[in-house]
């Protein structure tokens, strides 16, 4: 389809072939309402089923890890820990080349082949779990492969915020995050039941149910899904992404939401079983924790597209304090109900908290786009293009080392438990650096005089109107 007009409010998508998209423009309201919205919620939707299913994977082994026990693996604490932080690694590490796969390969060939790639852990874990006598280095193996789960995550994201809006980037990037997030909650919530169909326990069951999954997905993908040409960060914007003032202290902030929930989601299960075990037939409800701070993740960025997504960023930090505060109690006082509730607000805590800090990003590089423009005569239409690319990176980077966050987490309770046989330590850890986290929000994002972190009427108009 080739453009009808290069008149602004009459362009339509200009399609070159294997599924490009030259031409896209979301800030122009009639682009928007004729073509852009459409195909926009088209590729949000695939890409959600894709990132849920490599959440799905990722985190696989943390209910498998249970389970292990039952089926005759002796592993230790300690050994059983490595199965749950290497995941966490590898996927975090994967985070920063899938993003950069996506100017390369384009959204929809990244997304197919992110999608693909999955089908390698799932067989790995099947041949893992058939014999008894299957080495632990080829769990180590397994468990790190499932990490190419957890990368897509950036890609993803990266991929969906060119085709949104500013003023809908939040809620979009909410959806898709939590459309990714979801898929923690369901694996604990399927996973056990699937595992348990028939005579004992069948771990390789918890592999095999994804596999018809991710085929149809990848043929979706690759058969509905577009890439924008515009989706094509060049070298500089990683390289102003990474040296970036605002890169560094965006990233604690997101290793502080994001890190906290899908660390805390890799080891939920693990933990309420070593805390009570009196209570561990009831670990199976401990998805909750996952589905509930994936379902919280949108109401953060629909929350922070109408107020200041960094105040609210502020005093979510300061209420993960306090749930942590119920979680030490709980553990303190031997109440179950006080450490299960407390740890469910943690997790929709934690959702919020990562939708309010991801949509910082757009409005803290384009106020300072806008304000580097006004002082060397940049035009503004090319300013607010750079400072899009610019986002587009640091969401990459940022996912990235907010997913170390993770294996932070889960490093912190292995010793805790190692060192000490209690959570108690690890969870005192986790109280500063929640406060750590609150005290630098303030200082950089919502102090009078620090840097933008919520889009201004002002910007909004100016946006609009390139």
């Amino acid at each position: 389809m080739a453009l009808t007009t290069t008149t602004r409010g009459e362009h339509v998508p200009t399609r070159t072939g294997g599924g490009w998209i030259r031409h896209w423009d979301p800030e122009d309201p009639s682009f928007w309402r004729r073509t852009g919205k459409r195909t926009a919620w088209k590729n949000l939707v695939l890409s959600v089923l894709a990132e849920h299913l490599g959440f799905n994977v990722w985190t696989l082994m943390s209910v498998v890890v249970v389970g292990l026990d039952e089926a005759g693996y002796a592993f230790t604490v300690g050994q059983k820990f490595w199965l749950l932080i290497l995941p966490n690694l590898v996927g975090a590490l994967l985070r920063v080349p899938y993003t950069f796969a996506v100017p390369r390969f384009g959204g929809r060939g990244w997304t197919t082949t992110s999608v693909t790639l999955l089908l390698i852990p799932c067989g790995m874990l099947a041949l893992a779990v058939v014999n008894e006598n299957t080495p632990y280095w080829f769990f180590v193996l397994t468990a790190a492969t499932m990490g190419v789960g957890g990368g897509n995550f950036s890609s993803s994201m990266t991929n969906i915020s060119f085709f949104f809006p500013e003023s809908r980037k939040g809620l979009a990037l909410g959806i898709n995050a939590a459309g990714g997030n979801i898929g923690v909650a369901v694996s604990q919530l399927l996973v056990p039941f699937v595992i348990h169909l028939g005579t004992g326990v069948q771990l390789s069951y918890a592999a095999l149910m994804w596999m018809p999954f991710i085929i149809v997905v990848a043929a979706c993908s690759w058969t509905f899904m577009n890439s924008l040409s515009t989706a094509r960060p060049d070298n500089g914007s990683y390289r102003e992404a990474v040296t970036s003032r605002h890169t560094p202290t965006l990233s604690l902030l997101y290793v502080g939401t994001f890190g906290s929930f899908i660390g805390f989601s890799f080891a939920f299960p693990s933990l309420t079983e070593l805390a009570f075990p009196e209570f561990s037939s009831l670990v199976g409800i401990t998805f909750l924790g996952a589905l509930i701070g994936a379902l919280t993740r949108p109401l953060g960025g629909w929350v922070s597209d109408r107020f200041d997504g960094a105040r609210i960023t502020l005093w979510n930090f300061c209420a993960l304090a306090l749930g942590t505060l119920g979680i030490m109690g709980g553990v303190g006082t031997n109440s179950f109900a006080l450490f299960f509730g407390s740890f469910v607000l943690v997790f929709a805590l934690t959702g919020i908290g990562n939708g309010s800090t991801y949509r910082m990003i757009p409005p803290v590089f384009t106020a300072e786009a806008l304000a580097r423009a006004a002082h060397t005569g940049e035009p503004t239409d090319s300013a607010l293009a750079r400072a899009k690319r610019r986002s587009g990176a640091v969401i990459g980077v940022v996912g990235a080392v907010g997913a170390l966050g993770g294996v932070l987490i889960n490093l912190v309770f292995k010793f805790s438990l190692q060192a000490t046989g209690g959570l108690l330590p690890a969870l005192v850890f986790v109280l500063l650096f929640f406060g750590c986290c609150a005290t630098v929000t303030w200082r950089y994002y919502v102090r009078p005089g620090s840097s933008p972190a919520s889009p201004s009427p002002d910007t909004l108009e100016r946006q609009t109107a390139v």
